[in-house]
């Protein structure tokens, strides 16, 4: 069998999202709460406009949930301590001599890098509990690895970064040739890119100390979209000037230089914790659309539509106020996973 990831620009059967429930991810207080309730409804209400919604939710949240998400988006009851999709649900995959069947990649989650206010009991097991459901065939490994480490081509390109892959709190015994082997064997990787870091406020207590969908993707084979801090005054504009050096020095698995589109973070550089790490990169890519993350500057916010307009043509972009995600820590990419159809092209 040959495992490979397919693009995020391939069709899609549906997106998988958690529902969240009460916890340190939620936050205290009724009026924050809701917030984030209502954050991760607003997603998932904008990709069912593009295509069907798997969402997981706690028992605890059902009644909830039934009310805010209504009738026509897909709700399945599992126990759940967090709601960040991307990072704990399963990486689907193809196999190429095997048309008909679907993978999901179960890594191993431990709370990116257990950190000592993650729990993880329940999200370690969503993974093969939604492979189970869609009938998709189980691929383990033994790598502590996350949604939200990884962005592909499809063509055998993956973008990582070596602080998440090679974090001691995740796979303490790994080294590059290792994770390259175990993304070849899961992923189809042919080609792993390696940035140094990601952004700075990953690195806090509530971070993921550098996952790489918040600062590259590749909308394309040969288009990188690159997150650009213009301010000097916040230190991802080194971060990210650095970064855009590294990779203009690289190619992709065909050999093919980047053509790189730069998406310009809002105006805003910091909120009450600190320095921001708002960042368009961080989007998905649905059927016919892309579902966008919005910082409530309408200049920026239009820029990055058109931006996105440009590297993803014949797709209509819409805006979601993503401020209370990036408040919990990640955006729309870090809270959906995407199934891939074993139908492309209709």
């Amino acid at each position: 069998m040959t495992w490979r990831m397919p693009s995020e620009t391939a069709r899609h059967d549906r997106t998988w999202m958690a529902f969240p429930r009460a916890g340190t991810t939620l936050g205290e207080g009724e009026s924050w709460q809701q917030t984030g309730y209502e954050a991760w409804t607003s997603v998932a209400h904008g990709i069912a406009e593009f295509e069907p919604v798997t969402m997981i939710v706690d028992p605890s949240e059902r009644q909830r949930a039934s009310r805010m998400l209504g009738s026509h988006i897909e709700q399945i009851e599992m126990p759940l301590d967090e709601f960040w999709m991307r990072d704990f649900g399963p990486t689907f995959v193809h196999d190429d001599e095997r048309p008909n069947v679907l993978g999901a990649i179960d890594w191993i989650f431990n709370g990116w890098g257990d950190h000592g206010w993650a729990e993880w009991k329940h999200s370690a097991e969503i993974a093969q509990l939604i492979a189970a459901h869609c009938g998709a065939e189980r691929v383990p490994s033994l790598l502590v690895n996350e949604g939200g480490g990884i962005h592909v081509d499809g063509e055998g390109t993956v973008l990582v970064t070596e602080t998440v892959q090679l974090d001691p709190r995740r796979n303490p015994f790994a080294d590059k040739h290792r994770v390259e082997a175990e993304l070849s064997r899961t992923i189809g990787a042919t080609k792993v890119i390696w940035l140094p870091r990601g952004l700075t406020r990953d690195y806090e207590a509530f971070g993921t100390s550098g996952h790489v969908d918040i600062v590259a993707t590749i909308a394309a084979p040969g288009l990188l979209l690159l997150h650009r801090q213009p301010n000097p005054d916040h230190p991802d504009h080194a971060v990210m000037r650095d970064l855009r050096a590294f990779l203009a020095g690289t190619t992709d698995a065909a050999g093919r230089p980047w053509r790189i589109l730069d998406l310009d973070a809002p105006e805003v550089i910091r909120d009450e914790d600190g320095f921001v790490d708002y960042s368009y990169v961080n989007h998905l890519v649905v059927n016919d659309g892309v579902v966008a993350c919005g910082f409530g500057d309408e200049k920026a916010d239009a820029a990055a539509r058109d931006v996105l307009g440009e590297a993803y043509p014949g797709r209509r972009v819409v805006t979601i106020d993503s401020r209370p995600i990036f408040a919990r820590g990640g955006g729309i990419h870090c809270i959906t996973q995407q199934q891939p159809s074993l139908k492309q092209g209709s």
